[in-house]
């Protein structure tokens, strides 16, 4: 099978899931219970529930049309990029919030994210050269307590431990995600500057950098592991050695390129897990990003804004995978002739 075939294969099996995301999309926010009209009436102060007052605010947000004309609206509206306005925010646009919101979160994931490849290889390919001894043992008991323990629950034990106010070793801010007048650092009246900005950003970003970045290194440093062992088995790593090769050129020329194949596709899916770890660590640590406007945004019926973070989160898994798929089918040619 050619790569052109394989690309357009992927691509179209793509293009099926993210529209069936669409109707789901749709679909689900609507079945959540309670009246997104009467919930916003009562935010604003309102005590009574007038039927008039209900019904006008429906009308305004556009919920008395019938489901299949909501549904074509939401549909031509997602495709043509109008993805409409906060029921709780009218004059934000739902693309500008999720943009904003979205740099704070690139920044948490990404960076978490790379260091977790970055150590996780490390860890599992020291491991699977060590197999049996006590690197290997040490390393697995690690990660198998890290991957039972909640997410939220590491959260806050880390809270416990080094947040600023009532941490055990006092060092760190545990909200926002950059200093802000009122912190103790800041009192209100005076701004920081530039250098205490980011170095208050730095200091924010370490506590949900670091949870994030220990519930997934454990799966990471085992999959590359039981790759690495899988591989130090084969034939050529045997051949390898046999002609005296040293011991860190067999694992570097020979081993590793081939073990870290199944990476790829492991980073992929991880993704999913990665962007659902940080809606629960964004609100454990008042962090500003994408998982705490989803906290928000379910609390107060929003919609559109749900809408479009739902969206925005599953079609950032299904590229990555797709690109998984293309960059494992370049890495290996044999994908390419299933």
């Amino acid at each position: 099978m050619s790569m052109r075939t394989v690309v357009v294969r992927k691509v179209t099996n793509a293009t099926i899931t993210i529209l069936i995301i669409l109707v789901a999309n749709f679909v689900l926010f609507r079945l959540l219970p309670g009246d997104p009209a009467v919930n916003f009436l009562r935010s604003g102060g309102a005590h009574s529930t007038d039927p008039d007052l209900i019904a006008r605010q429906r009308e305004i947000f556009g919920l008395t049309d019938p489901p299949l004309v909501q549904l074509g609206k939401y549909l031509v509206n997602t495709v043509t990029g109008n993805w409409g306005y906060s029921f709780y925010q009218g004059d934000r646009l739902v693309t500008e919030l999720l943009a904003q919101k979205a740099v704070w979160t690139i920044v948490l994931v990404g960076t978490s994210t790379i260091i977790t490849i970055w150590i996780g290889i490390i860890i599992g390919a020291a491991a699977a050269w060590r197999r049996g001894k006590a690197f290997d043992v040490a390393s697995l008991g690690f990660g198998f307590f890290f991957y039972a323990m909640p997410t939220y629950w590491l959260g806050i034990i880390l809270i416990i431990i080094l947040q600023r106010e009532i941490g055990i070793i006092p060092i760190l801010p545990s909200a926002h995600s950059l200093p802000i007048p009122g912190d103790p650092d800041y009192p209100i009246g005076r701004l920081p500057t530039l250098f205490e900005t980011l170095v208050g950003g730095f200091q924010h970003w370490i506590l949900p950098a670091l949870t994030l970045t220990l519930v997934q290194l454990a799966g990471i440093s085992l999959i590359m592991r039981n790759s690495l062992i899988d591989v130090l088995t084969e034939d050529y790593v045997i051949t390898a050695r046999a002609k005296g090769l040293s011991d860190r050129m067999v694992l570097r020329r020979h081993a590793m390129p081939n073990a870290r194949l199944p990476m790829v596709t492991v980073i992929a899916l991880n993704l999913g897990f990665i962007l659902g770890g940080a809606i629960q660590v964004e609100s454990i640590f008042s962090y500003d990003g994408l998982g705490d406007l989803t906290v928000t945004a379910v609390q107060d019926k929003d919609f559109p804004v749900m809408q479009g973070l739902f969206l925005l989160i599953t079609i950032s898994v299904v590229i990555a995978n797709l690109v998984s798929d293309f960059v494992y089918a370049w890495l290996d040619p044999r994908v390419r002739l299933e």
